[in-house]
């Protein structure tokens, strides 16, 4: 997700608190929310996806491939 789009994010919540959203703003809102909130987990799925863990049978395993079949929530 790009700083602009952030920025916006910002932006409106910083005049939700103030003065309010139209419903137009507040739909825009909602929309940028939920792709800032997808960037994340994505992000966090492919840091998880590069981390190994040693079992305690000394077995070295990539956590993306322990539960790659998962699907982010």
């Amino acid at each position: 997700m790009d700083e602009q789009k952030i920025s916006r994010i910002n932006e409106l919540y910083r005049k939700s608190k103030a003065e309010g959203l139209n419903a137009k703003e507040t739909e825009e809102q909602k929309l940028l929310r939920m792709e800032y909130i997808a960037a994340v987990r994505k992000n966090l799925r492919s840091q998880l996806n590069n981390i190994d863990i040693e079992e305690k049978d000394g077995k070295i395993v990539n956590l993306g491939e322990k539960f790659g079949n998962k699907e982010a929530n």
